[in-house]
């Protein structure tokens, strides 16, 4: 690339895209976001800066926004989140999509020439796939041709973080039906089966697809994240943590505890239907892969880490160090002075940051190249 490709970051949260995309050699221009949480944590680690907005993007013109060569939006989840309410795509928090459809229609002839948006896996499911259908028929409108990846963060991290990523250029061209169908053919985790499902159902959509090799097998585990400082609780609080699980994970957890080195897991707590009543269950992973990290709203959201061995069962909640560390963002800088729940927060809301260097690597930067070949060119460098 001739210069530096710039971005905007729609829903911004505490800055992970901007990590990655920085990594790869990309500069921001615009980050929005309105929670004053986020921004807080943001601005401890990146300082103060006149890049972020901290108005709610509903709010937001297209005078206020620059010219780039990117648009990212990782638009809230709550509404097509199978865990959430699965209102869908024009409902609740997760409509707010529409405004960064609008601001990017109102930029008329300075849109970016790429888009990429993140999302949770339900909105491949979200409404039948009426939702996912409908937000990519909307970025075709807007002139884009799209692609869509399913890209988990176990790729790159120890973290189960099954994701959608929506990587988009703006082409009024329809791409060859050889070149499509090369692209699906490929061996790559980064389309799952379903995904490919997806796409060869919906001919009628306008699609980009892009050859992609397969996504990178993953060095570390869970033990390579854990912080050897955090203290862990009293055996008072461990026991009871013990005694919220089922016989089987205690058995494994007990089995481990014998061994001359140490084993970890990981632990969420649900409501599980236990001797014939409905309970608080402590269900153990112990693949060397953590659960997907979630916003906590309530004590149950919060993931707790054990280890065994040596004699010893020891657990205590994951710390805001571990949780960057989940995301790939180990670098981030944490203040003392924040509450563990407000980091859990802005993670559990953030995206896993080497995967979207991988999609920047894989996906966004070749488009760029291709469109500087092009003999009349539409990208947007500023």
């Amino acid at each position: 690339m001739n210069q530096s490709p710039t971005f905007s970051d729609f829903f911004a949260g505490i800055g992970f895209v901007r990590i990655a995309l920085e990594t790869r050699g990309w500069v921001c221009r615009y980050e929005v976001d309105h929670s004053p949480l986020k921004a807080r944590l943001h601005r401890h680690h990146f300082g103060a800066s006149d890049l972020y907005d901290v108005r709610d993007v509903a709010y937001v013109e297209a005078d206020d926004l620059p010219d780039v060569t990117l648009a990212h939006a990782s638009f809230p989840c709550t509404d097509l989140s199978v865990a959430g309410s699965r209102q869908g795509l024009h409902e609740g928090e997760s409509a707010a999509f529409w405004h960064f459809a609008r601001l990017i229609e109102s930029l008329q002839d300075r849109r970016p020439s790429l888009i990429l948006i993140e999302n949770v896996e339900g909105l491949l499911s979200s409404h039948g796939g009426a939702d996912l259908w409908t937000l990519l028929n909307t970025l075709n409108e807007l002139g884009y041709a799209v692609d869509l990846l399913s890209i988990d963060a176990a790729s790159f991290v120890p973290q189960s973080r099954g994701r959608l990523f929506i990587p988009a250029v703006f082409q009024d061209t329809l791409q060859d039906a050889l070149a499509q169908a090369y692209a699906l053919d490929l061996p790559t985790e980064a389309r799952s089966s379903k995904v490919k499902g997806f796409i060869r159902s919906h001919p009628e959509l306008n699609w980009s697809l892009r050859p992609l090799p397969p996504l990178p097998s993953r060095q570390q585990v869970l033990a390579d994240v854990v912080d050897p400082h955090e203290p862990w609780w009293d055996d008072f609080r461990t026991t009871y943590l013990l005694n919220q699980m089922f016989d089987r994970h205690l058995a494994w957890l007990r089995s481990a505890q014998n061994k001359l080195e140490w084993s970890y897991g990981t632990v969420f707590r649900r409501m599980r239907m236990r001797d014939g009543e409905k309970r608080s269950t402590a269900e153990l992973r112990t693949d060397g892969v953590a659960g997907c990290l979630r916003t906590p709203k309530g004590g149950s959201a919060r993931q707790i880490i054990v280890r065994a061995g040596f004699g010893r069962l020891d657990a205590r909640l994951l710390n805001a160090k571990e949780a960057a560390r989940l995301m790939g963002a180990d670098a981030f800088r944490i203040s003392d002075d924040e509450p563990l729940n407000d980091y859990l927060f802005g993670f559990g809301d953030a995206v896993c940051v080497p995967a979207v260097a991988w999609v920047s690597e894989h996906w966004l930067e070749p488009a760029l190249r291709d469109l500087q070949e092009r003999p009349v060119s539409r990208l947007v460098s500023a």
